[in-house]
């Protein structure tokens, strides 16, 4: 039922959209923001069944791209940063916890105020589903390199604002030139 409704708004979406070329400026820009669409719902499934395969919820990725191992989080920042409610917070960090992914600590400051931090198991986690999340798809890879190094180099002329979704949602931790993860060089 869902894949139905998803592939009906997207024939809408495209008939809407006319898909034919526009020689104006916002018109340029309307094709352009409509294929990065395209390809990010288009990847929508291979990226949930990456979550799934650490049994894991977009939700989930959220909380732990939101928190790391060294640096403790108040619970109520949480809250503030998701625009939730802080017993969603409490449910999220319950269930991460239980997977021993994070825990509860006390603020040394102020005992009445509890953080979250990464456990060592959780760290892990977030870096190998980052990793796993930044891995280009086989048709990704199949493209020849002049067309992927224009596609980088295009892409690393959009503004920050428009790569990041926001504060809570970390960089790559080892960037390549152009702030995307490193690739492994599987061929030239």
């Amino acid at each position: 039922m869902i894949e139905a409704l998803e592939t009906s708004a997207m024939a809408t979406y495209d008939g809407a959209m006319g898909r034919t070329r526009g020689t104006g400026k916002a018109a340029i820009a309307a094709e352009a923001w409509a294929a990065v669409l395209d390809l990010a719902f288009g990847q929508r499934n291979r990226f949930l069944a990456i979550l799934q395969e650490f049994g894991l919820t977009p939700g989930d990725l959220r909380a732990l791209f939101a928190l790391d191992h060294d640096t403790p989080r108040p619970m109520r920042t949480l809250a503030r940063v998701w625009a939730c409610d802080a017993s969603n917070v409490t449910w999220m960090v319950d269930h991460l916890e239980t997977r021993g992914l994070v825990e509860r600590r006390m603020l040394t400051s102020d005992r009445r105020v509890k953080t979250v931090v990464l456990t060592p198991l959780g760290a892990r986690t977030k870096a190998e589903l980052f990793t796993r999340l930044h891995e280009p798809p086989a048709d990704f890879l199949a493209l020849d390199r002049d067309t992927l190094e224009a596609l980088r180099d295009a892409l690393a002329k959009l503004p920050a604002s428009l790569r990041t979704p926001g504060p809570d949602w970390p960089a790559p931790a080892a960037a390549g030139p152009h702030g995307t993860a490193p690739a492994r060089d599987t061929a030239s």
